[in-house]
């Protein structure tokens, strides 16, 4: 075959698959949850509830954060407030126990098993029929525990994730690129619930019933776990939209590509561990949502060099295809600029997106390398500038 003809055919399926990640899932997941939308029975129920925050080294937010969680619009005797501390060695565990009076409750583990391992033991000392698990650096809004809640009063429900809202009030390029891509996530999710069931979750916002919580090994990115562990017992993870929660983005893009490569290669972890689940026989639509939000995504990179080997090879005898290439090499000298203007310390602008883009790019060819270098995370480090953790 002409090496032409196999460079066309390269070019038109890198695209495709470019196109499908980005406008043909989203488009299928809306008609399908426009056409056949699972509602959610909702009614006002009070149950207790466990809330848990999970914390290391977070003496900058955590006294706010324990303050925000005591103000919340529920029942005081079934609200039940657990920190779970990672073997906390600032005064974390120090601050925590001076709201003992209050009824909030330290569980410490004593070596550092890492996110996972300290929601794992913090479930095991609920006292709540619902779990609700949180940061120390996630603001709530008073009724985030009552509109979250409402849900559970649909037995199909066996897990709720609120709203996460991004600030970057120093309006960095980072932070720019950040909000841009959850807000493209955001309007995912609310489709997604809505056809199936959600895939992940924000881990600073999402209920669970005790009774369908099971321990996650440690290395596992629980807020993507939950949704495929809630799937296998016959229940949904649904979006509630109106629970909202802030959280300030990164504002640095080393920092923000650890955190992105850490999850990227947890993700993969759990998929590997979990891989009966892309099969859509066993598990329907699910496993749709799975290749196409999480496997093809992290994918795009391949595509994408793939797209422009072969329209770099064309250009020579096309017009056309120069001008795809050439297209191309802007929009990476853009991301080029957008990144050396935030090294510079100052705002990208409109090249906050092409460079926010490419960052996630990168993040998920080290993460798969990670994932196959055998690396696996547990244990976490508060990285953002004000102690936020990723």
């Amino acid at each position: 075959m002409d090496l032409s003809v196999v460079a066309v055919i390269l070019f038109a399926l890198s695209m495709a698959a470019i196109c499908y990640v980005y406008a043909g899932y989203p488009i299928l997941v809306y008609l399908l949850a426009a056409i056949r939308p699972k509602e959610t029975v909702r009614a006002p129920i009070e149950p207790a509830v466990t809330l848990v925050i999970t914390a290391f080294n977070e003496e900058k937010d955590i006294r706010r954060k324990i303050e925000n969680t005591l103000a919340l619009d529920y029942p005081a005797g079934k609200l039940e407030v657990i920190v779970a501390s990672d073997c906390s060695n600032d005064a974390t565990d120090t601050i925590v126990a001076e709201f003992a009076e209050k009824g909030v409750r330290l569980v410490r583990q004593n070596y550092r098993g890492g996110k996972t391992a300290a929601q794992n033991l913090a479930v095991e000392n609920a006292n709540g029929e619902i779990v609700h698990f949180s940061d120390a650096t996630s603001i709530y809004e008073p009724d985030v525990i009552r509109k979250l809640i409402a849900n559970f009063a649909d037995p199909s429900v066996g897990c709720v994730a609120g709203k996460l809202i991004y600030v970057d009030p120093k309006k960095t390029s980072v932070g720019s690129g950040a909000r841009s891509y959850w807000s493209y996530e955001t309007t995912l999710k609310s489709s997604e619930s809505l056809a199936c069931s959600l895939i992940g979750v924000s881990g600073c916002i999402y209920s669970v019933r005790k009774s369908n919580y099971r321990p996650m090994y440690p290395e596992a990115c629980s807020d993507f776990l939950i949704a495929t562990e809630i799937y296998r017992q016959g229940l949904r993870t649904v979006y509630e939209p109106s629970a909202v929660c802030i959280e300030e983005t990164n504002q640095r893009s080393d920092k923000e590509m650890r955190m992105r490569v850490r999850v990227i290669s947890q993700t993969f972890t759990d998929l590997w561990r979990n891989l009966d689940m892309l099969n859509p026989l066993k598990s329907g639509f699910f496993a749709i949502q799975l290749i196409s939000h999480k496997l093809l995504r992290y994918s795009v990179p391949i595509f994408l060099l793939t797209a422009l080997g072969s329209s770099g090879y064309l250009a020579f005898g096309s017009k056309i295809f120069l001008a795809i290439f050439l297209a191309q090499i802007v929009f990476y000298l853009s991301a080029a600029a957008g990144w050396l203007i935030e090294r510079a310390g100052f705002s990208a602008g409109p090249l906050a997106i092409p460079f926010y883009f490419v960052l996630a790019c990168i993040a998920s060819v080290g993460g798969f390398v990670q994932f196959l270098r055998g690396e696996r995370y547990a244990a976490w480090e508060p990285i953002r500038e004000t102690g936020q953790r990723a």
